[in-house]
């Protein structure tokens, strides 16, 4: 699933070619895709519209368009959004196409169709449930050790829940935590003050890097940029989907858990 990095990406790639277009008509293949409003309500509001802004909050990417509407779209596990020329090859894993005033394409495809769309005036309806920002300067260590206080779960649990912190999943909490010198098995509400600046420093450093590279595409190509290019940080990944090799720090063999419902990579020698 795209995290943080790629969506973060996408927002930027997408303001050079969508900021100031139009869009002409929308083609949706496959309804479900769209939350709200109905799908022929969706067609009908977005057809003439001008695409005004574009920005990022948590994993969800939002287009602000004229007459005060967003576009809010979620890639959820396999989404992905394509610019292309009218003639580029059909996509049998199309769900929404979106015709602009240039002649181009911005295609939403989904091989697992849990991608989902909404058109609403107001966002936070949508997404005032998520946490705070990892980037965002008013969140400090002495903020995050208030909010990890009575969180009994585990770290890897901890930081890939949306409500607690937005943006951050699988890839970039194995990387985090590795970075920190934490266990994903450590409990959240045990930190000190000093290990939760040291997390938090560790989520800052790591999500530059990655945004740096623009995004993790792994060989599964769910991720890449709108025009088919990859993101550069699977090069850079020390622990996640590593398992069995040697950590890049002490030369321990990364280990696989699941933690939560989820996988976990981590050094049990750098991470105890």
């Amino acid at each position: 699933m795209p995290e943080l990095p790629e969506v973060e990406t996408l927002a930027r790639e997408l303001r050079d070619i969508l900021i100031g277009r139009s869009i002409v008509r929308v083609g949706v293949c496959w309804p479900r895709t769209i939350a709200a409003p109905d799908p022929e309500t969706f067609a009908r509001r977005l057809a003439g519209r001008r695409i005004q802004e574009i920005r990022r909050r948590g994993k969800w990417l939002l287009l602000g368009l004229d007459g005060g509407e967003w576009l809010l779209v979620h890639l959820r596990m396999s989404g992905r959004l394509a610019v292309e020329g009218a003639d580029a090859p059909e996509d049998i894993h199309t769900r929404v196409v979106f015709h602009l005033d240039d002649g181009r394409r911005l295609r939403f495809s989904d091989p697992r169709k849990f991608g989902r769309m909404v058109l609403t005036a107001c966002p936070e309806d949508w997404l005032g449930d998520l946490g705070p920002e990892p980037l965002a300067p008013d969140l400090t260590p002495e903020r995050l050790v208030e909010m990890l206080r009575g969180r009994r779960v585990r770290l890897k649990v901890q930081l890939t829940d949306q409500h607690f912190l937005a943006g951050l999943g699988n890839i970039y909490a194995d990387e985090v935590l590795w970075r920190a010198g934490l266990s994903p098995l450590r409990r959240a509400d045990t930190l000190t003050p000093e290990e939760a600046a040291r997390l938090l420093g560790a989520i800052r450093e790591v999500l530059e890097e990655a945004i740096a590279r623009q995004g993790t595409t792994l060989a599964d190509r769910r991720y890449v940029l709108p025009d088919g290019r990859p993101g550069e940080f699977a090069a850079h990944l020390a622990v996640y989907g590593r398992e069995g090799a040697p950590c890049p720090r002490c030369g321990a063999s990364i280990v696989r858990a699941r933690i939560g419902g989820r996988s976990a990579h981590f050094c049990p020698q750098c991470q105890q």
